[in-house]
């Protein structure tokens, strides 16, 4: 057996074995034999499988927010500016939403396969971690985003970032247009749809 391996040797075992058996057949067991290691390695890094499953959403929030900050010449979401202008809240918004559905998008199968795991009716210990769960990356979000709402203002953009950002998920996990471009063009209409009555503010 190898004496050790990083958090993310195990990740992406799993990633792997997953995508060949799905996630509802791959075990710890699996995991372990594959990386030729003892089950307590893996413990002391995941002491449950669903931890794999918020360790993989983490490396999205992570990919996500190395793209901040962001200067408009490095990329370009919309064309209503110069170059040398800052991007807007809305496409700082975009941008983020966007690199993290891209971060999943090599296992757009298998995180939908996590996802149903999360929501099967005997997993409510899952599904209430899962709420926090999305609560921290909408935070995220709106860091990334550069959001500045307050009080009660704060407090209905979350909820309709939360809203939105579900819609958008459960849409992505259905996408099945090439490089998920109906995402992209359904989030763009979403984000833009919210600038108008001023919510990303």
């Amino acid at each position: 057996m190898k004496k050790s391996v990083s958090r993310d040797e195990i990740l992406d075992a799993a990633l792997t074995l997953g995508s060949e058996q799905g996630w509802e057949r791959l075990t710890l067991h699996h995991i372990a034999r594959y990386l030729h290691i003892s089950l307590a390695q893996i413990h002391r890094e995941f002491p449950q499988k669903d931890d794999i499953v918020d360790a993989w959403l983490d490396r999205a929030d992570q990919a996500m927010l190395a793209q901040f900050p962001k200067h408009a010449s490095d990329i370009h979401l919309s064309n209503d500016h110069s170059p040398n202008t800052a991007l807007t809240t809305t496409e700082r918004l975009q941008l983020a939403m966007q690199s993290w559905f891209d971060a999943l998008a090599p296992y757009h199968k298998l995180t939908g396969e996590m996802l149903l795991y999360k929501l099967e009716p005997g997993h409510i210990h899952l599904q209430a971690a899962g709420i926090l769960r999305i609560s921290r990356t909408v935070q995220w979000f709106r860091e990334a985003a550069e959001l500045k709402a307050s009080n009660l203002q704060r407090i209905g953009q979350e909820i309709a970032l939360s809203s939105l950002f579900i819609g958008m998920f459960v849409y992505w996990l259905n996408d099945k247009s090439p490089n998920q471009l109906n995402t992209r063009a359904r989030l763009q209409k979403a984000l833009l749809r919210g600038n108008r009555i001023s919510l990303w503010t």
